[in-house]
Formats: structure tokens, sequence, C-alpha cells
């Protein structure tokens, strides 16, 4: 069973416009083959906090990663530090906060586009730096670092649902039409990462208002999808809604790496989406 793992967060996708609108993660929960779960957002539900939650499983007040003016690197280890410590392999094509965050801040435009350097938290990294950078593009750049380095851990991040959802708002047709572009790419994608023994994550760090906010404390800006295909878990649908803190401890079962001291213990609605040994035999 492999321990391999690809992460993908849809930057500001809200959990009802991607059940509404995800057709093929839809298809595959519906069809036995992935899970599919409601998260809460840890608050404040702004990007750069709930990347540090995503990746550490710490707090803003635990870590001090309160807004998006935040620009330092992070005092928690990450699953990038993690995987590189276990001796494992890890990329990611991402926003630039997620090299402010992990490898050096602030962003050097010239010379942290790529970075390939094993002696970083984040060892291979593809970085983009606008908003309006095209979701394909940024989803083939992390097809080819999975390619080309066969990273045991690829997290990819892109961006265009949140950039659209400002612009227009979380209910709009701009909006859906972002959602439907991203679940065609993810149709392209997901079987060659299938075949090639990963598991997939797709998940989202905040959602989005109606009036293109997020931040806040209501559902539309705290409720996020999470689909996960993997043998380690069970599949299908249950209207449960899991809390996000434990994100990354999760992504460390996933991986059967030690959690970091600082991640929290899974609780009992994130343990019970493991498969148990005797559901593994069946």
């Amino acid at each position: 069973m492999s321990n391999k793992l690809i992460v993908v967060v849809l930057d500001g996708l809200r959990y009802d416009v991607a059940t509404e609108t995800l057709g093929y993660m839809e298809h595959l929960a519906e069809k036995g083959q992935a899970l599919r779960r409601a998260v809460l957002s840890e608050l404040p539900s702004l990007s750069r906090p709930l990347y540090e939650v995503l990746l550490t499983g710490t707090p803003s007040y635990i870590n001090g990663i309160n807004t998006n003016g935040s620009i330092r690197l992070s005092d928690h280890k990450s699953l990038f530090h993690m995987t590189k410590e276990a001796g494992l392999t890890n990329a990611t094509a991402s926003y630039y906060w997620v090299s402010e965050l992990y490898n050096r801040a602030p962003f050097h435009y010239l010379e942290d586009r790529i970075q390939l350097d094993t002696d970083k938290a984040i060892q291979n990294g593809m970085f983009y730096f606008e908003d309006t950078y095209p979701d394909s593009h940024l989803l083939i750049d992390g097809e080819t670092l999975r390619q080309e380095v066969q990273p045991d851990f690829l997290y990819i991040h892109s961006m265009n649902i949140d950039d659209i959802g400002h612009k227009h708002g979380g209910r709009s047709g701009e909006y859906r039409d972002s959602v439907l572009r991203v679940d065609n790419i993810l149709a392209e994608l997901i079987p060659s990462w299938l075949q090639a023994g990963y598991q997939v994550v797709v998940t989202a760090d905040h959602g989005m208002s109606e009036y293109g906010q997020h931040g806040g404390t209501t559902e539309e800006e705290r409720k996020v999808p999470l689909y996960i295909i993997s043998n380690k878990t069970r599949k299908g649908v249950q209207e449960v809604v899991l809390p996000q803190l434990p994100f990354a401890s999760f992504m460390c079962e996933l991986m059967q790496l030690n959690k970091a001291e600082t991640m929290p213990k899974l609780p009992a609605s994130w343990e019970e989406l493991l498969m148990t040994g005797e559901e593994e035999k069946e």
C-alpha cells in the first residue's frame, strides 16, 4: 500500500459550490472511489494563516501567522520539513506565500520562482506570484514536478477560484465557471496520479461569501470540501463536518509519518475516516 501523497488545495472554494460543481470529484465519491466530507476552517478564515494551519496543524494564536500580511518564516515544522527529515522527497507548485512560510521570506521574484534545493524544507518548488496565474498552468507545473522529481509528497495550490470569487462573489456564474475549469483538469490528471501509486487529497483553505469576501465566521467563508482517494480511507459521502486543525496530522497518517509534537492528536471524527484492519482485508 503506497504512502505517496498528492494534496491539491483550491484556494477560496466554498463547500456548497464544490459539491454542486465538481462533477468529476462528486462522481468518484458517488461511485465509492473517493471519500467526501465537509471541513470547517480555522479562524481567521484568511489564506496565509490557513496555509500554516494546513501544513503545520497549529492555530494562529500559537503560530503567530494572524493575517495575510504576516510575512515571515514559520516557527513550526510543516509537512515539508517532516518529509525531508524522514528521507523522503517533497515538491510543490504553489502561490509564493508558501515559499515565504517555509523556504525564504520575503519572496525574491527573480530568484525564488523555481527552487531546486534539497537542503531546504521545500526541496523542489515552482512558485507563482500573480493571482491570475492560470490554474491550468499551475496544475501542469505540479504535474511537471511529479514527472521530473517523482516526489513522495506533492503539494499543489491554485488561486483562480479565490481571485474570481473576490471579483464576482461566491455565488456568481464566473465563480462557478472557475470551479468547473479546475474539475475538468483534475479529471485528466487524477487517473494518472492514481496509476502512479499516489493517494490524492483535494480540499480548500477557506470559502467565499456571496459578497466576495472571507476572513470572517460565516459558513460560506469557513465550510470547505475534503475529497480523499486512498486505500487507507473509507469511501462515499457523509454529511459530517470535520475540524480543519487535524488536517496535517491526518496527512501524516496517510504517509505513515510520525506527526510533529505541535500537531494535534486525531479526534474521533478524523480517525473514523480510516479503514480498519478487517475492512482493508476485504
